[in-house]
Parts: C-alpha cells; sequence; structure tokens
C-alpha cells in the first residue's frame, strides 16, 4: 500500500512504526552479538561419566547451552590427586568466570591457587575441618559449594552395621581407604566405634592406587577377611568397574558409599548422591554468575542418605538379605 494514501494519523503512526523498527534492527542484532557467554571450568577428580554429565544436566535445566551462552571447560584428574595444582592452573589461565571443583583435596588446590576465582566445590565431607572454608553458614572467601556428608552424620559407622545385618555371620572386615583424602580420615574413628560394639575385627588397608589397590586386595586374601567396605574417595569411583568385578571374584559382601558401585554389580551402598551433588553444583554457578558472591553462599549439606541393595548379587552370594533392611532401602535392584 502507498503510504501517502493513508489517512494523516494513521499516516504518521505508520512511518513512525517503520522508523522504530530500523532503529530498533540494529540495536537487537548488536544485543544478540554482544550477549555474555560465560566460561566455566569444571575440574572432576574421576573419569568423565556420572559427574559431569550431571554437572551439565543441572546447567541445561538452568537455560545454559553450551556453545551459546556457556562455554564449558573440562579437566578430568582421573583419581591422580598431584594434579590438581596443574589443572587449577590452567582453568585460571584461561579466564573462566567460575571454577568447579571435585573433592576435599581438589578444592584445597583451588584455594591455594586463587582468592579472586569464584569456586564452587563438590563431594567434600567436612569443608570446615578440611580447612577449605571457615563456616557452613558464611563461608567467606571466594569459596562455596555442596557437601558429600559432614562428619558426625554417622554413615561411616553405618556402613559396618548394613555389612554385618546384611551377613550376619561377617566378624572379619576389611575397609579399603586413602590415608591422603582428608575426606575419609573423619570416618575412620565412625567404622573403629561401630566394629567395636558389633565384635567385629577391622582392618583398613590403604588402597588409593592402583598398585596398592592390588595390595590392599593380596592382604585380604591372607587375612581371611569376610566383608569389605569401600569408603569414599575420588580414585575409588574412577576405578569401581575394577573394584566390583573383583569383589565379585573374592565372593565376599561389599558394602560402598555411593549407588554407582550397586549399578556395576555391587551388593550394597550407603551414602548421599554423587550425581544429585553436581547437578547442585549448577545452581551455584547461576547464582554466582547472577552476581551473587561464593562467600555470602551457604555450604549446601545433603539432606538425604540412599540405601541401595543389589538382590541379584545378593543371591550369587548365597546371602538371604533380611525383610527389615530391604523395607528400608530407597532402591531395590532385583
Amino acid at each position: 500500500m502507498d503510504s501517502t494514501c493513508l489517512p494523516e494519523m494513521p499516516r504518521r503512526a505508520f512511518l513512525a512504526t517503520v522508523a522504530g523498527g530500523l532503529l530498533a534492527a540494529p540495536l537487537v542484532a548488536e544485543a544478540q552479538q554482544t550477549a555474555k557467554v560465560y566460561r566455566i571450568g569444571f575440574i572432576s577428580p574421576t573419569s568423565p561419566g556420572p559427574t559431569s554429565l550431571a554437572f551439565r544436566e543441572g546447567l541445561r535445566g538452568l537455560g545454559y547451552i553450551e556453545g551459546q551462552n556457556v562455554i564449558l571447560e573440562t579437566r578430568f584428574a582421573e583419581g591422580r590427586f598431584d594434579d590438581f595444582p596443574k589443572l587449577v592452573a590452567e582453568m585460571i589461565g584461561l579466564k573462566v568466570d567460575v571454577l568447579v571443583v571435585g573433592s576435599s583435596l581438589g578444592a584445597l588446590a583451588a584455594k591455594r591457587a586463587t582468592t579472586s576465582l569464584p569456586i564452587v566445590c563438590t563431594g567434600v565431607i567436612d569443608p570446615v575441618a578440611s580447612g577449605i572454608v571457615t563456616s557452613l553458614a558464611r563461608p567467606g572467601g571466594n569459596i562455596t559449594g555442596i557437601t558429600f556428608g559432614i562428619f558426625g552424620e554417622g554413615f561411616g559407622g553405618k556402613w559396618v552395621e548394613l555389612l554385618k545385618e546384611a551377613a550376619p555371620d561377617v566378624s572379619h572386615v576389611a575397609a579399603l581407604w586413602n590415608p591422603a583424602n582428608p575426606s575419609t580420615r573423619p570416618l575412620v574413628p565412625e567404622m573403629r566405634a561401630a566394629a567395636r560394639s558389633l565384635n567385629v575385627r577391622l582392618d583398613l588397608l590403604d588402597a588409593g592406587s592402583l598398585t596398592k589397590l592390588d595390595r590392599a586386595f593380596a592382604a585380604i586374601s591372607t587375612s581371611g577377611a569376610q566383608g569389605i567396605i569401600v569408603t569414599n574417595d575420588p580414585f575409588f569411583f574412577t576405578s569401581r568397574a575394577k573394584l566390583v568385578q573383583v569383589v565379585a571374584n573374592k565372593r565376599v559382601p561389599a558394602v560402598y558409599f555411593t549407588t554407582e558401585f550397586v549399578d556395576a554389580g555391587g551388593l550394597i551402598s550407603y551414602g548421599s548422591s554423587v550425581a544429585a551433588s553436581y547437578r547442585r553444583a549448577a545452581t551455584y554457578v547461576d547464582k554466582i554468575l547472577r552476581g551473587a558472591k561464593p562467600g555470602d553462599l551457604p555450604i549446601e549439606q545433603p539432606t538425604k542418605f540412599e540405601l541401595v541393595i543389589n538382590l541379584k548379587t545378593a543371591t550369587a552370594l548365597g546371602l538371604t538379605i533380611p525383610p527389615s533392611l530391604l523395607q528400608r532401602a530407597d532402591h531395590v535392584i532385583e
């Protein structure tokens, strides 16, 4: 239609709309071109898998799409704690906006490396006792995050109790742990106390590397331990397929610290969800990118510990899991 044929007022409105559209178009295009693309660093103490997938899932749920409004830089320590300082230095060099790092040792490496880069830690047991933060309610500094559990919750002792309940004849248990991991140390007194109360012999075996793990299993064969506890450690999580298979070959019941072991064929797990903690870490990243200060965000503690039982494995071991234990389970694999 020829605008000269329009009545005066509509014609003016038409011209104003056209002019406004012409002016707005470059502004919209410029806004699209200059929209912030955030760069997030992600250091996992384990291999690629459940933790990184869960974190990505958490980001997507909050509207962060890789390649559009966020770039995710990932590094995996594969259970090698000595790699943390190097991996953290790489992230600082990439000038990430926020750094997500798993495990107490990873968080401590990040803390030593920077006091300005916002850090979200996850998979830690007691961040105050470990020296990561000064307070759960007001962490202060540049660090906040999610805990796997807090010392005093008692799930270290619960592992011993569950093993004894599932296999009442067990009187000698070997616990695999990594003395270098500050997240595991607080759980040792809990396991020892539970073992004493149940009249169970408890052997603590250093198994924090492939070589040490092989030695630990050799020691179990020699000692005649009737059950195994696999404590929380990134190396064990990375090596879970091997651990579950070796335990199956020994035909002894075992309790693990998270459900992924039971999914792989382990007998029982008790602990908070590793995947859930990494999904929740994404919410902390979102808050920080929106302007929150890490030191003002309280450290989040798990609200639930999951008990998972694999009845297929129990049958293979010749065990009959008591009904009272099955009733308390959050999930039973049949």
